[in-house]
């Protein structure tokens, strides 16, 4: 009896043992205290599931419960409780917006409650792509903001950067102009070159796609944009089908890109197949709505117009005639508001994203497609278009050793658009009494307006077109535990093609016989390849985690540029053709090739989850720089101490959560300056058989340094309800690549070489989330950032002897306006004043002794997450403290031909200034007066603002509903952007200024999974 009590415990144990890891598709449970009773336990036997579903804080309400694999499921109730009927070898799905997901499987149970862990709080499971490594969020020792899928969803946008706007600490974003496609404007803590150009390659963030560096530069357009960022290359992704973007910013996080990292690098990573045990999991987004122009300046009326004409006249004592008031002439009693006429329109806008995915244990994949269409705020057929496609393909092994992953994006934009920052002057500025736009038989009306049909415009149509293609493909292998060789593989391409039309119809039928129809033909291709073999270790020794990387990278890319311009067509319709012009001829023709390799590393060392430390460096070589200047070295050094994990933390401040130090300390470099500037140029001569000289040589001269030093603490409250990160930072470029000044007589306005100037950037930055409410049916989160930056050109020596001793002062921001001092209104000629410094009697910039900055003082961001039961609110406020130019910039003197802002409605100002405006008078000394008085610190606003960037409301369908139809999710949503300002500025927009502003946008949608 005994041997065989000792066999059956051995075989109970044995069977344990096997069954811990095969567990049989059949087994329910085991029986405390008893044998297994494997004989009762039904394959799929169908059986009643309940639980209640929690949080840190209490019950959770309307948490979806799936089924995996399958539609099937349920919401939890008001108490957080569910109940649904399921079989043995079932796994649930417990899901929730702003919540990790969580896959329970069934085994018999009938009884299963759930903790859910929110991704704000459990900063231990959330992982951060940093780019050639990941690393947890707690973990991390640099600086790196995020921007997950759901946050990118809420914006009815085309761009993946005005996705970030006021969502992170640190990044400034700014949307140049409403019309769609054009580039927005990006800096990771400030300006760090004297490249003053938003949009120039010495000061933009380095741009990765799935790993594939992408040239961001504005694609720079001939015609309708000239003063405008140009076209935004990054426009052709399907936005919809971006995971994250992450944004790095500090030495630590960036030192291992090397040179190309200098100004920060922004991370987009595509979204991947889900493993749904081999069946098809299908997606789709719709939305539709409207966009205008959500602000008007409020200008003068026709009775308050001619009004302020006729008294700057009496006071001038000049009879008006013809010639010089014809405004004067037109019927006195008509009124247009060019506002409406010019930019009053609704453009629709319509999108349709559509995925199909799918997976198991070792392969998903995910394949998807979107259409993204917008008309015009603008009189005419303009608009824009876009098609995306999609692939992304993700294997590994039965042994998870070998791992591929493939993706794809292809996208292609048309833009067909025209000159709007001249129809937006036109609005502003033409008199409210003029002349139709139109004649009776619907031509052009040209014999009223003197200088010309102001709508002639929309006859010289511009169209772009775009052909994005990215692709990377990623290999790696684990030969032995920990050790893995991995390589990266990356192409792009853009193709891009501009065709701007000029007919005879956009000039006066007087002139066609001294006119040609022309075209303005722009071709420009960017091709680049990348690739990047690494070998990586990990692994753990007791305490002590190790993680290293080492790898190569080998990166080619080749631009080529044609312009071309044909004049003489014979027939209106074959504008645009070049082999049907009478002349055809080249103007720039070039083909540049950039070439840059690079060796990297990075030991990462972590001390039981308390202690780390992460060493970063890169030699980099790149083709801009002479033979003997090729390489640089660049690195950084990256610490932080958890000390919420101490013992004496633990004891004695139970409230404290989670508590970080971090520091980093690193330099990168910058080779963001035209390719073979070191070299002796030449063009040739509009004669036959000559060249004349372009560029000085100057092989000398060599890579620009970043250092950049940071440290931060971040603290969590009451279970990380509240969350605190307040860091500083101070990051100092010096040996600056720009063009030297020469003198004219040298033949040359410069020479590329390194300027002894030094430029700091340093600043606070303050991040806070919070958890206000959580209970039953009712939640609130709140996500608060504030940046306090700080420019300034702290070194250039001998400055007074250069040109830029007009553009820069040193002690002083980059982005500074010099400026006359303002003097009021001389009580003599009732005109403007401004201060002759030096009492030479003349003005220049000797006498712009007034500095303004007119960058951000400081900026952030509030959103809030606000949900009861299965309805959700989102909404993202944005403010920013700055100067700008005011509307007067733009206008002409009061009294002045044009339509002036309702400010100057005054009595007194009639035969004498008042206040800030000088007396109505339309004589060349009042011009003159209001020319110096715009260039003064009068001219100067304040343009700051509060903006209600996006709002999004969603309702979850309820799932007995859905259920019936097999469909396992469905919401319908509405989404604004750019709903209302609330600023002190008079003018159209306070940060764009008088070009086209942000689009105010409502659009409701409808997204479905099945």
């Amino acid at each position: 009896m005994k041997n065989n009590l000792e066999y059956r415990g051995v075989l109970r144990l044995c069977l344990i043992f096997l069954f811990s890891f095969f567990p049989p598709p059949y087994l329910a449970h085991f029986p405390h205290g008893h044998g297994f009773e494997v004989s009762t336990i039904l394959l799929n036997q169908q059986q009643q599931i309940s639980g209640t579903v929690t949080d840190p804080y209490g019950p959770m309400p309307g948490v979806h419960v799936l089924i995996k694999g399958t539609n099937k499921g349920t919401f939890t109730d008001q108490d957080g409780q569910y109940s649904l009927l399921v079989g043995n070898t079932d796994t649930l799905v417990f899901s929730y917006l702003g919540y990790h997901n969580r896959e329970l499987p069934v085994l018999g149970r009938t009884t299963l409650d759930v903790e859910m862990q929110s991704v704000v709080t459990e900063l231990q499971e959330v992982e951060i792509n940093a780019g050639y490594y990941t690393v947890k969020e707690r973990e991390r020792t640099g600086s790196i903001s995020r921007v997950t899928a759901e946050e990118i969803a809420l914006q009815p946008i085309v761009s993946p950067l005005e996705a970030l706007q006021g969502r992170m600490a640190g990044v400034e974003v700014v949307q140049q102009s409403g019309v769609t496609g054009l580039a927005s404007s990006i800096q990771i803590r400030g300006q760090n070159s004297l490249r003053n150009s938003r949009t120039d390659n010495g000061n933009l963030p380095l741009f990765i796609v799935d790993g594939v560096p992408v040239n961001s530069k504005p694609l720079r357009s001939s015609g309708a944009l000239t003063g405008l960022p140009g076209m935004d290359p990054l426009s052709s992704l399907n936005l919809s089908n971006i995971e994250s973007i992450e944004v790095l910013k500090d030495a630590d996080a960036t030192a291992i890109y090397g040179s190309r990292g200098a100004n920060g690098v922004v991370l987009i990573t595509t979204k991947r197949g889900y493993k749904n045990d081999g069946k098809l999991r299908f997606e789709a987004k719709l939305y539709s709505g409207i966009s205008s122009i959500p602000n008007r300046v409020k200008l003068l009326n026709t009775e308050q117009y001619i009004g302020m004409r006729k008294n700057a006249f009496l006071n001038d004592g000049v009879e008006p005639t013809e010639r010089n008031a014809p405004d004067l002439l037109w019927d006195q009693q008509r009124y247009t508001d060019w506002q409406d006429v010019f930019f009053g329109g609704t453009s629709e806008v319509t999108d349709t994203n559509l995925s199909i995915s799918s997976g198991n244990e070792t392969t998903t994949f995910l394949l998807g497609g979107s259409y993204h269409t917008e008309g015009t705020v603008f009189p005419g057929d303009f608009g824009y278009n876009k098609i995306t496609a999609n692939f992304s393909l993700n294997h590994s092994s039965k042994n998870q050793k070998f791992h591929l992953n493939l993706s794809t994006n292809y996208g292609i934009d048309n833009n067909r658009l025209f000159n709007s920052v001249n129809l937006i002057n036109y609005a502003l500025s033409l008199p409210p009494n003029g002349p139709s736009i139109y004649k009776g038989d619907g031509t052009l009306n040209w014999e009223d307006w003197t200088w010309g049909n102001p709508f002639s415009e929309i006859y010289k149509p511009q169209e772009i077109i775009n052909n994005s293609l990215l692709s990377n493909m990623g290999v790696s292998y684990e030969f032995v535990r920990g050790l893995k060789i991995k390589a990266n593989f990356g192409y792009s391409n853009l193709d891009n093609k501009e065709v701007i039309k000029t007919p005879k119809l956009a000039y006066n039928p007087l002139t066609w016989d001294r006119v040609n129809s022309s075209s303005t033909h722009s071709f420009v291709q960017r091709r680049s390849w990348i690739i990047e073999p690494q070998l990586e270790y990990g692994g753990s020794f007791g305490k002590f985690d190790v993680n290293t990387l080492a790898g190569l990278t080998f990166q080619s890319s080749q631009n080529d540029l044609l312009l071309s311009v044909g004049n003489g067509y014979s027939d209106e319709s074959l504008i645009g053709n070049l082999a049907a012009a009478d002349e055809t001829r080249t103007n720039v023709n070039e083909n540049i090739e950039y070439n840059y390799n690079a060796i990297f590393g990075r030991l990462g060392l972590n001390w039981d989850n308390t202690y780390f430390i992460n060493l970063t460096g890169r030699r980099d070589g790149s083709s801009r720089f002479g033979p003997n200047k090729r390489f640089s070295n660049f690195g950084a050094i990256g610490a932080a101490w958890i000390f919420s994990e101490e013992t004496f933390i633990k004891k004695h401040f139970p409230i404290l959560s989670f508590g970080k130090l971090r520091g980093s300390y690193g330099t990168t470099g910058s080779d963001g300056i035209p390719d073979y500037g070191y070299l002796d140029t030449y063009q040739p001569t509009p004669g036959p058989g000559g060249l004349y000289p372009t560029q000085l040589t100057n092989p000398d001269y060599s890579w620009e340094t970043n250092r950049k030093l940071e440290t931060a603490l971040q603290l969590g409250f009451i279970k990380d309800r509240i969350n605190l990160g307040i860091g500083w930072f101070e990051n100092l470029s010096s040996n600056q690549l720009v063009g030297y000044p020469l003198p004219a007589t040298t033949g040359f306005t410069s020479v590329q070489a390194n300027l002894p100037a030094t430029v700091r950037n340093t600043g606070w930055e303050i991040e806070v989330s919070t958890i206000n409410l959580n209970a039953k049916n009712f939640s609130w989160q709140t996500f608060l950032n504030f940046t306090f930056p700080e420019t300034e050109l702290s070194e250039f020596r001998d400055i007074e002897q250069t040109s830029y001793r007009n553009r820069y002062k040193v002690g002083h921001p980059l982005n500074i306006a010099l400026l006359y001092q303002y003097d009021g209104i001389d009580p003599e000629t009732g005109l403007y004043k401004v201060k002759d410094i030096n009492n030479d009697g003349k003005y220049n910039f000797d006498d712009r002794t007034v500095v303004k900055n007119m960058g951000r003082d400081y900026y952030g961001g509030l959103s809030n997450n606000i949900r009861y039961k299965a309805l959700s609110l989102q909404f993202l406020f944005q403010y920013v403290h700055q100067n700008n130019f005011s509307y007067m910039t733009t206008l002409t003197a009061p009294g002045t031909y044009g339509n002036k802002s309702v400010d100057i409605l005054d009595d007194r100002i009639g035969s004498e200034g008042v206040g800030d405006i000088q007396k109505l008078s339309q004589l060349t000394t009042a011009n003159q007066a209001y020319s110096n008085a715009i260039k003064s610190d009068l001219a100067i606003s304040d343009a700051s603002f509060l903006r209600l960037k996006t709002v999004s409301l969603s309702y979850q369908l309820p799932s007995s509903l859905l259920s019936k139809y097999e469909i396992q999710k469905c919401s319908v949503f509405v989404h604004a952007q750019n709903l209302f300002t609330i600023t002190n500025y008079n003018g159209l927009d306070p940060q764009v200024g008088q070009v086209v502003p942000p689009l105010s946008t409502i659009t409701c949608g409808v997204q479905l999974n099945l």
